[in-house]
């Protein structure tokens, strides 16, 4: 059975939303699957998982939170390297560039983006959430 990390921040609940979907696709496909915000993680948990989903809304010009979200990531990329990870997160603004951006850095750092990430703008729907329970099950595989 894998272990899973869903690590995520919310401002207006709508990436909590999706981490939780992102949960409940992880123990769908078998999985144990731990949720967590920022200030429950450390990168010296990520070797107690087999892999990681990373959710964080799209802030400012396009990029992550940066005073509790992008801290704790930027803690983490040295563990990236050879690592099973999945990202997700909303938006209200932009196209997405901070998604793309975001995907490009943890490719640099050598994880193993697992599918697609997952973006919405605004609140997530039917199909959002299902999108983030796939992307869940995924990362269980």
């Amino acid at each position: 059975m894998s272990k899973i990390a869903v690590v995520y921040w919310s401002g207006t609940g709508n990436t909590e939303m999706m981490a939780e979907a992102v949960t409940e696709g992880a123990k769908e496909a078998g999985a144990e699957a731990f949720s967590f915000t920022p200030e429950t993680f450390s990168a010296e948990k990520m070797d107690e998982f087999d892999a990681v989903a990373f959710g964080c809304p799209s802030m400012g010009d396009e990029e992550l939170e940066d005073t509790e979200f992008e801290p704790l990531f930027t803690d983490c990329e040295p563990k990236l390297k050879g690592r099973k990870i999945a990202l997700f997160g909303s938006y209200g603004w932009g196209d997405g560039e901070w998604m793309r951006t975001w995907e490009e850095k943890c490719r640099k750092d050598g994880a193993e983006l697992v599918c697609d990430s997952v973006i919405c703008s605004e609140e997530p729907g039917d199909d959002e959430k299902e999108a983030c329970r796939k992307l869940g099950k995924s990362l269980a595989l």
